[in-house]
């Protein structure tokens, strides 16, 4: 050990290498398990200590990045500060800064940090990298246990936490290739995935990326990103696609029309926009507010930017040409998805007026009479959020992807899906059905979603068919079809029948 400083120093290193040598000469090989002290795994920045439980092991709050504070704030993720003495790895890292919107409001920008679930440090798993939903505005990736994915399905899961808001997709003039620094980081914990995973008993050369919902967006981003190349293997998109697009209270009741993407030069003017309402001429006064100042500002969805070098194009236009990640995917919905923007929409409920808002007086009249009221308006606005918003967008993407790719469709069909804390969400007489995101529960441990037996077999049956894609890259079931997950069928359907996706694409 004597020799180790001068050597370094005669080889004038920079600091952050020195330390990096250090800790592989102290530490041993990078990517072994200390075998004498069970939850001790040493990364590639330094060793972590997890927890240890009966059926698996539980690594959080491990950085991948540096914090993207001060002028890291709208920078590139920046490499970690390597440590030496094991890190505690038994607790998660900070929520990303984020509005109180989905009820989790976070200050901290500090916040780059994953989490691996595994059920044992050895051998070659299949490695599953989550992207948690949210808009890409809100929520974390500790938020979702992945026990049953791991236990059942023999894979390693990752969760991380990713830049929000403001924070992550903050496309100014004067930040050049910006807007996407969000996506970046998803990125920085894919290298580091590839870099680490071996010690995690993990698999570097088969990973399956899946998300949903704002998460799902994001996964069409890495499938469309030429600097996500490589990255993964494959990929799940979860109520969420490309092609997506919503008109106004059509995602989130009181917010704007809008889709996954904006445009570089709307993405500036916006910047612009905002930059004066804070009382900023430039980022360096940007920079200097705190991340109170941007929290403050609820608008929902938040967009990627494209144009820049993480999206060169819009990524409809990417799946057309055929010029994305050719990986195999399954990418699907849930089967009344609509269900839970209409459930928050008050009284008087004026359906009329709101397919005004969202479709312009032309199309809202088409509409009306191809959803009447009937019994419940309710009820038929959810069926048109399902249908033009969510389901007919992601089976264009199944049609487009198809094409040059192996493609699987599925529908989540559990129309007594429990509610857990959305339980008081829903008004009487408006059943919430398989509503956006309640197939969660059947593949991660969510606190008050308390699954029937009946509803444990099928969570059984969809995990099966999840780690089975993520492990051969193909699920059980036909290229092309689209495969329904209910209490009374698992088999094809037609979705676009089902989502009366012809009339859709009449009314353009």
């Amino acid at each position: 050990m004597s020799i180790r400083g001068p050597f370094v120093r005669r080889l004038g290193m920079n600091k952050r290498l020195s330390l990096l040598i250090a800790t592989a000469l102290l530490a041993g090989p990078v990517g072994v398990a200390q075998a004498s002290e069970p939850g001790l795994v040493r990364t590639d920045a330094g060793p972590v200590r997890g927890t240890v439980l009966a059926d698996r092991q539980l690594y959080q709050g491990i950085p991948y990045a540096a914090p993207p504070v001060g002028e890291l704030r709208w920078h590139s993720p920046q490499p970690v500060t390597p440590w030496t003495t094991p890190r505690d790895a038994t607790k998660p890292g900070p929520v990303c800064a984020q509005s109180a919107g989905a009820g989790s409001p976070s200050s901290n920008e500090d916040c780059l940090y994953l989490n691996v679930t595994t059920a044992s440090t050895h051998g070659r798993k299949p490695v599953m990298v989550y992207l948690h939903g949210g808009g890409n505005s809100y929520l974390s990736g500790d938020g979702f246990n992945p026990r049953p994915l791991v236990v059942q399905g023999d894979v390693v899961v990752v969760t991380i936490n990713y830049r929000l808001g403001f924070f992550g997709f903050f496309g100014h003039p004067d930040l050049p290739d910006s807007g996407a620094y969000g996506i970046e980081d998803q990125q920085a914990a894919l290298r580091w995935v590839q870099r680490n995973a071996t010690a995690f008993g993990g698999d570097p050369r088969n990973v399956t990326v899946f998300g949903e919902s704002g998460g799902a967006f994001d996964v069409c981003a890495h499938v469309t990103s030429p600097k996500s190349r490589g990255l993964f293997q494959k990929a799940i998109a979860q109520s969420g696609g490309c092609s997506t697009t919503w008109g106004a209270n059509g995602v989130i009741h009181t917010k704007p029309g809008g889709s996954p993407w904006i445009t570089k030069d709307a993405a500036a003017k916006d910047a612009v926009t905002i930059s004066a309402q804070l009382g900023c001429a430039d980022v360096a006064c940007l920079r200097s507010l705190p991340p109170t100042a941007f929290t403050a500002i609820d608008r929902g969805v938040t967009p990627v930017v494209t144009g820049n070098s993480v999206l060169p194009v819009n990524p409809v236009d990417a799946l057309k040409s055929g010029r994305f990640n050719r990986v195999p995917v399954i990418w699907g919905n849930t089967r009344d998805e609509g269900r839970l923007t209409s459930a928050t929409v008050p009284e008087p409920f004026d359906y009329n007026g709101l397919l005004d808002q969202a479709f312009g007086p032309q199309k809202a009249a088409k509409i009306a009479a191809e959803y009447p009221a009937g019994d419940s308006a309710r009820l038929a606005y959810g069926a048109v959020l399902t249908d033009g918003v969510w389901a007919c967008h992601q089976l264009t993407d199944d049609r487009l992807l198809s094409r040059y790719t192996p493609t699987y469709g599925y529908e989540f069909a559990d129309r007594t899906a429990p509610l857990g804390w959305f339980k008081d969400l829903f008004p009487a007489g408006s059943p919430a059905g398989a509503w956006h995101s309640s197939e969660l529960a059947y593949f991660f441990d969510l606190p008050t979603f308390d699954l029937n037996p009946a509803q444990q077999q099928l969570a059984s049956t969809m995990i099966r068919d999840w780690t089975t894609f993520a492990r051969t890259g193909e699920p059980g079931w036909a290229r092309g079809t689209v495969q329904e997950y209910s209490l009374e069928h698992v088999g094809p359907i037609n979705g676009l029948t089902r989502h009366n996706c012809g009339f859709w694409n009449s009314i353009g």
